[in-house]
């Protein structure tokens, strides 16, 4: 698939320029509330929503940009919302939903690089630096996380590339909506000091409000002041800090938080499936998947669940947890199947399915004799030959006959791929 496929037809085309050395990315969902609510009002896309409490004391916790075009913003009384916009609809929050989608969000941030600070639900700033060799560059992992984010939870982001994370948000700000901006290492300050001096990190409405009494209304006004007159006015530290942030200097490092210990994949067809024998099919491949990436990082696991998300976005997941821990292929996969047969779904149309593994625990510690009497030779063994087949011929050399493609046999999977790292968790 050619770069050019990854981005959506319609999304803005923003500037890319030189990203050699840019390796932070900064990735902000749009009007992330008001879009998940609207995953399941799809007749009120393009049309003013606001999202918040209905009553008089309620206020806005987010709005569509359609609504924002009238004044409305975050913490606004719902009842100034109201006369502001009368002809916009309120949306109850939906919390859960909002939850499940920055999982998956964050879930596809890991699959690009372990290197993920989540700033909030809808905010993430991530390190590429290790991925650049095996992924792309910069700007292109940005456009295939975009992809991906619009193509797997039907929302869209905006992504900011530079060389530190206080310029990646700045220009994922200015990307917004549905954009990328790459800010080169050569072009931060000419980036910077256009911009107005409240678009620093860490400076506030009363701290912007001393700066302008100063006259310094630009970042390029502050830029030319010294460092001992605005520690004189601001304090040390804070003078210090801007005085920095003026010329683009940020030391600070993305620091990662480890994700709770779970191994899974997911998969979303290119076309919504309603076919069983398609889905299951798929659930072989994900098990396959997932039992690699388990051996290969030295784990089993207890709790086997499924993810399922329908065509109109609702997405419902199953579990089971075993006696012992596992990391066959082959149970994962029976578990995963009887947990999908037991929804008895009955032809309904799938976006996506899922294989995940909780409760993982350290495979050197686990008593052989207590796995369901295994013979001495059995599944773990074919498991391994097939692990080391791949190692040394590539993934999928080996595999189960049910996976072989088959002369007639339509593609269901069509969003890009990041590329396997099978020794990396939760990815």
């Amino acid at each position: 698939m050619s770069r050019s496929q990854l981005r959506r037809p319609d999304a803005p085309q923003q500037g890319r320029g030189d990203d050699t050395g840019c390796s932070v990315l900064h990735i902000d969902m749009d009007a992330f509330y008001p879009s998940v609510s609207l995953l399941r009002r799809p007749e009120l896309k393009g049309s003013p929503v606001i999202v918040g409490g209905g009553g008089n004391r309620g206020v806005v916790l987010s709005a569509t940009y359609e609504a924002r075009k009238f004044g409305i913003h975050s913490a606004m009384p719902m009842t100034r919302a109201r006369r502001l916009c009368p002809q916009a609809t309120i949306v109850e929050p939906d919390h859960e939903a909002y939850s499940q989608v920055s999982a998956g969000v964050m879930e596809i941030f890991r699959a690009v690089t372990p290197v993920v600070e989540p700033l909030s639900l809808d905010e993430a700033v991530l390190d590429v630096s290790g991925a650049i060799r095996r992924v792309g560059s910069p700007s292109y992992i940005g456009e295939l996380i975009r992809a991906r984010v619009y193509d797997e939870q039907g929302i869209t982001c905006s992504v900011g590339v530079a060389s530190t994370k206080f310029v990646a948000k700045l220009a994922s700000t200015r990307a917004k909506p549905d954009g990328l901006l790459v800010v080169p290492q050569d072009r931060v300050v000419e980036f910077l000091h256009p911009l107005p001096v409240g678009a620093l990190w860490g400076v506030g409405e009363k701290t912007e409000q001393e700066l302008v009494r100063l006259g310094l209304r630009t970042v390029g006004d502050l830029a030319q002041i010294p460092v001992a007159t605005l520690e004189r006015a601001l304090g040390h530290a804070a003078g210090k800090h801007l005085a920095a942030l003026a010329w683009g200097r940020d030391p600070r490092s993305v620091v990662p938080h480890e994700p709770d210990k779970s191994i899974g994949a997911e998969e979303t067809f290119g076309t919504d499936v309603d076919d069983p024998a398609v889905v299951r099919r798929e659930l072989l491949r994900l098990s396959e998947r997932v039992g690699s990436r388990l051996r290969a990082q030295g784990y089993r696991g207890r709790t086997i669940s499924i993810k399922i998300r329908f065509a109109d976005f609702t997405t419902i997941t199953r579990s089971k947890t075993l006696r012992e821990a596992t990391d066959t292929s082959r149970e994962l996969y029976a578990v995963a199947g009887a947990l999908y047969d037991g929804l008895r779904l009955d032809r309904a149309r799938l976006r996506l399915v899922g294989v995940r593994v909780e409760g993982l625990v350290d495979a050197d510690g686990v008593d052989e004799q207590l796995l369901l009497d295994a013979p001495e030779h059995g599944w773990r063994d074919a498991d391994q030959a097939v692990d080391k087949a791949s190692r040394r011929f590539g993934a999928g050399a080996v595999r189960p006959a049910a996976l072989v493609p088959r002369e007639g046999d339509e593609p269901v999977r069509g969003r890009p791929e990041v590329p396997e790292r099978p020794y990396f968790r939760d990815s």
